[in-house]
């Protein structure tokens, strides 16, 4: 084992996963959990093989195009499938890790090829209404921890509003999500009219203690379900 490099090595734990899916399972629940740029690093590579086996000349969004590198996008998409529930409540438990994936996987998305057959678009379509559904899991656990300050501070509404407008408005739901979310926030905290203004002043300036030394969140219960 010691002369196989990690491609030789990935080969061989592969095959034996195939082969026997019980281990599949042992090695899953063994493995470290992958970091975000990790995880994003596979991606990228996935996506450089799809891009680099473009036929040379001619259109890139033929058909022709589209079966040379149908494999390699399967391979991106499936990648990508994988990855994503690690990311996800009740899985990962800081938004910050989640919001930060789900940010670089979207950026991924819009990489991928837009064909001139209409049902070949619909890999990249269905691979957007995945990652919205996963923007608006983590929005909504986002907002429940920490009295939603990752959200409010963190640009996310500009940086998820561009990811929209990029996808043609394919992560709607998700900037509904968020707008909402927002506005809950935004009504419940730090409001003068409020009659209890100065609590939430002192919990604002807990939260804050707790963003600086990294525990905010801890020991919230999550919300099980699928993303």
């Amino acid at each position: 084992m010691e002369t196989l490099d990690t491609d030789a090595l990935r080969s061989v734990l592969r095959s034996l996963c195939d082969r026997h899916p019980e281990i599949a399972s042992e090695v899953m629940h063994t493995a470290p959990r992958p970091s975000v740029s990790a995880a994003l690093q596979v991606l990228n590579n996935y996506q450089s093989t799809l891009q680099s086996s473009f036929p040379l000349g001619g259109n890139p969004s033929s058909d022709y195009a589209y079966n040379r590198v149908r494999q390699h996008l399967t391979n991106l998409l499936e990648a990508l499938n994988d990855f994503t529930p690690h990311f996800l409540p009740p899985n990962e438990s800081q938004p910050s890790t989640s919001l930060s994936y789900l940010d670089g996987a979207t950026d991924i998305i819009h990489q991928l090829p837009r064909w001139t057959t209409p049902q070949h678009n619909l890999e990249k379509y269905a691979a957007y209404e995945e990652m919205s559904k996963a923007w608006c899991l983590v929005i909504r656990e986002a907002a429940k921890r920490g009295g939603g300050i990752q959200l409010q501070y963190g640009g996310w509404d500009q940086k998820l509003a561009k990811h929209n407008e990029t996808a043609g408005g394919k992560l709607q739901d998700a900037v509904n999500e968020l707008n909402q979310s927002l506005g809950w926030i935004g009504g419940n905290v730090g409001n003068p009219c409020n009659s209890n203004a100065g609590s939430s002043q002192g919990d604002m300036s807990s939260i804050r203690q707790q963003l600086m030394s990294g525990t905010y969140g801890a020991g919230l219960p999550l919300k099980v379900g699928p993303w």
